[in-house]
């Protein structure tokens, strides 16, 4: 029986890494970035004023969450959306120019990182392109271990009123029977294996 469980998890692990690299080649719809992608600290922006010679700038945003732009100073971008970044940024610049128009665009995104740690092929941290799930996080780390506790994975979250923990029951969820386990991440989430 012990056979038979490693041998179903190596298929299964398989399984996923495939679907995982065909949903990678673009056949999975993303969500546009700037309707919900939040900018965070070390992300790489590229901010532009239309018609403003020298104010088309790549913007590191630093650890405190902030950047720094001509004509607006210090500006919060740690939270935000690119639109809502954009129009923080037309409210500043409006004092100095009639009318400006303001796009914000992610040159490079490392703030999205999620972690697996534990019985897993490859634990690490990783970069979320776009929505992840537990399994395709699982999926990037190359899948459980033979001897995972498979039905005691954790999710642990940091959120502004503290840290909280969800169960994920690998079992359950690759079988259908609870789809409602296998949560989109969010930055800075770590899945534990044991």
């Amino acid at each position: 029986m012990l056979i038979k469980s490693i041998i179903f998890r190596v298929i299964l692990s398989f399984f996923l890494m495939s679907s995982a690299v065909f949903s990678m080649a673009g056949t999975v719809e993303q969500v546009p970035a700037s309707t919900t992608y939040q900018i965070g600290p070390g992300d790489l922006l590229n901010i532009s004023v239309w018609k403003e010679d020298g104010m088309q700038l790549e913007v590191l945003v630093r650890p405190d969450g902030e950047i720094t732009f001509p004509l607006a100073g210090e500006i919060k971008a740690g939270g935000l959306t690119t639109r809502q970044l954009s129009d923080a940024l037309v409210k500043k610049l409006k004092r100095y120019i009639p009318h400006p128009s303001v796009t914000v665009s992610v040159l490079q995104s490392v703030s999205n990182k999620i972690y697996v740690i534990g019985k897993v092929n490859r634990p690490g941290e990783f970069i979320a392109t776009g929505y992840m799930d537990v399994l395709q996080a699982l999926t990037m780390a190359g899948g459980l271990t033979p001897y995972t506790e498979s039905d005691e994975i954790k999710i642990i979250r940091r959120t502004k009123t503290g840290t909280k923990m969800k169960l994920f029951d690998y079992d359950e969820v690759i079988s259908g029977e609870r789809l409602d386990m296998n949560i989109i991440l969010k930055a800075g989430d770590t899945v534990v294996v044991p």
